[in-house]
């Protein structure tokens, strides 16, 4: 929530265009069975305002205004590396927060700005106040779900909520469960719920944004069309029926490419993906497109352990201090004399700091700092390179150890090879989010309402502190409508789909057979990977083994642009120790989802890499060479 609520022009564009409908900003917990809940509505509308804090929200502007029948709109603004800048400034004696990204600071910014508009707004928080456990860490954020959200809705009817960090799918199950009349035990609501919710939850990455790449004729989309691309909503019916779509008219795409994407991003297991309401099975899941901006969705099941027992929680931890470097050289030879700068600046830090080398990681942002050659490609074939920038990173147990490195580097104004400018570089703490399981009954909430001063001068303000235990769940089988029992994952008559498989017998980039989008959890890599067409889907099967991700990957690892052949055999070991690839086949999609853990250098919060994230890997797998049998 920190962009959302940082500048003031935002909330004076969408305060006004909400008005009358309610905005989830974004999360909390869970607790017990709901009391002859109300349907409220046969059908509701939810669209996705914002995928992440620095989202635009011009975009959720358009979308109001494009799609009358919204009842509700989700802002998702808190991730892991929004949380890890808070708690270092905590350590500091800091407040750790943003006023406007705490709860109860951005309830008071919201109401801020509705009186400075002249309108009558409700706003209601709910957050955590407490994890009352031996040994819990006091900066630690749990990972809620939509239970607290729903308290605020059946308490206050309010036309804000605002919450602490809760599971992205949640924010969107929430006005399901309390406008459709479902209870926690009705899991198979749930699921398609969260199913509707997963797809929402990064935006624009459904209908279009993040899917674009020239060169790929599945997804060569025009800029115009990109820019007049639309948030993503979901029509959901109180039996369980779903469609996402996009405005009427707008760019972007919306189809099963966009949607398979969608629904594999970041899952692990897709036979148990863990959200703190309901753990759900989307193996089975499928599309079809209604239109071209519609697309209906199905067959997301719980799975057997249906509801986890424990929520995750974030807890801060010290990873060292990250020193880091960049200089550029061009022209003639300049790829020879960034490797010459290399070798400068470790052996002065080997002088002065002897054996911390293995803690610096070096690239050439030109050359190969994504890693996204094929593995067949031999170094000595890189095409010449006229403008390339020498990066190092290196992580480090001391401070004084960051900054040394930073003052070696620098150094190479005056020591080291010709031409060498822009010389930039930095240091600073890092800090991990550590992952921890905490039972429900040790987790505690509260929830309160104010109103705008334009409005009655009454203010409601409620606490309630729960215990969030586990409670009984009773499977009741779900009843679909039969159109969407009949779901296939390519729509074979629609005109963009031309049934024609990829060659066998000979040598083939790979993203002419599928495409892929990466993403990451801790230190782990998730990739997807779907076939333009189903029936590649088992000669796709036989490529993609443990043995040949492994491979794939491991360039990742280099220290270098330059390793020797000890440092390769280094690596490799290292690679076969504690790197594990996981392969979960997708049945409704016909695709794959890899797994591949330890491999982002720690993960998001410390990796050394350009791409903390890993979300260029996917072009690291597509761009591989592969024969089809």
């Amino acid at each position: 929530m920190t962009e959302l609520f940082s500048s003031k022009w935002k909330f004076d564009h969408l305060l006004p265009s909400c008005k009358g409908k309610l905005t989830v900003i974004t999360v909390a917990a869970h607790f017990n069975e709901r009391v002859d809940p109300k349907k409220r509505r046969d059908k509701v509308y939810i669209g996705c305002g914002a995928g992440f804090g620095g989202d635009r929200p011009m975009a959720a502007l358009k979308l109001l205004q494009s799609v009358k029948q919204l009842n509700y709109l989700v802002l998702e603004c808190l991730a892991e590396r929004t949380l890890a800048d808070r708690f270092q400034t905590m350590s500091v004696g800091g407040d750790g927060y943003d006023s406007r990204m705490h709860p109860p600071g951005a309830q008071e910014k919201v109401l801020e700005i509705a009186t400075t508009l002249g309108l009558n707004v409700s706003v209601a928080v709910a957050y955590e106040v407490s994890v009352r456990e031996s040994g819990m860490a006091a900066l630690s954020r749990l990972l809620g779900g939509a239970a607290p959200i729903v308290e605020c809705l059946e308490k206050y009817q309010p036309n804000v909520i605002i919450t602490s960090r809760v599971a992205d799918a949640a924010l969107f199950l929430a006005p399901m469960v309390y406008e459709l009349g479902w209870n926690w035990d009705n899991l198979e609501l749930l699921a398609q719920g969260s199913l509707a919710g997963h797809l929402l939850e990064c935006g624009c990455q459904l209908t279009g944004g993040y899917f674009m790449h020239p060169g790929d004729k599945y997804r060569d989309i025009s800029f115009q069309s990109l820019l007049d691309q639309s948030l993503p909503y979901a029509e959901i019916s109180f039996d369980g029926k779903i469609c996402v779509a996009k405005a009427e008219g707008s760019g972007g795409i919306l189809n099963f490419r966009t949607c398979g994407q969608q629904l594999l991003y970041e899952v692990g297991d897709p036979a148990a993906y863990v959200t703190p309401d309901v753990v759900i099975d989307i193996r089975d899941v499928s599309f079809q497109s209604l239109s071209s901006h519609k697309v209906l969705c199905g067959r997301a099941n719980p799975s057997p352990e249906s509801v986890p027992g424990k929520l995750l929680r974030l807890v801060p931890k010290d990873c060292g201090w990250k020193g880091w470097g960049e200089v550029s050289y061009g022209g003639h030879e300049c790829v020879k004399r960034a490797r010459a700068a290399e070798f400068l600046v470790r052996s002065w830090m080997e002088e002065v700091v002897p054996g911390v080398n293995h803690n610096i990681l070096s690239y050439i942002i030109g050359l190969d700092s994504l890693k996204t050659a094929s593995i067949s490609d031999d170094p000595s074939s890189w095409r010449t390179s006229e403008d390339i920038r020498l990066r190092m990173d290196g992580l480090f147990e001391l401070k004084d150890h960051a900054v040394q490195f930073t003052k070696e580097f620098i150094a190479l104004y005056t020591n080291g090879p010709a031409g060498g400018g822009g010389v930039s570089t930095g240091h600073k703490k890092e800090v991990i989010l550590e992952k921890q399981l905490v039972g429900r009954e040790h987790v505690f909430w509260q929830t309160g309402l104010k109103c705008s001063k334009v409005a009655d001068s009454i203010t409601q303000e409620v606490t309630r502190e729960e215990n969030l235990l586990k409670t009984d769940v009773v499977h009741e089988p779900l009843s679909l409508p039969e159109a969407s029992l009949n779901i296939c994952s390519v729509d074979c008559s629609s005109k963009e789909i031309g049934l024609s498989s990829a060659p066998s017998g000979q040598k083939i980039p790979l993203y002419t057979v599928c495409h892929s989008r990466s993403g990451d959890k801790g230190n782990d890599l998730n990739f997807s990977m779907i076939p333009h067409f189903p029936l590649d889907f088992e000669r796709l099967k036989m490529i993609i083994t443990p043995r040949w991700v492994k491979d794939v990957v491991s360039t990742l690892l280099n220290t270098s642009s330059f390793p020797d052949s000890d440092a390769i055999n280094k690596r490799d070991q290292w690679v076969n120790e504690h790197v594990k690839v996981e392969i979960y086949e997708v049945r409704g999609i016909h695709s794959l989802n890899v797994v591949v853990r330890n491999i982002l250098d720690g993960g998001v919060n410390c990796s050394r890499r350009i791409d903390r994230h890993g979300k260029s890997i996917s072009d690291l797998i597509l761009s591989q060479q592969v024969v089809l049998p």
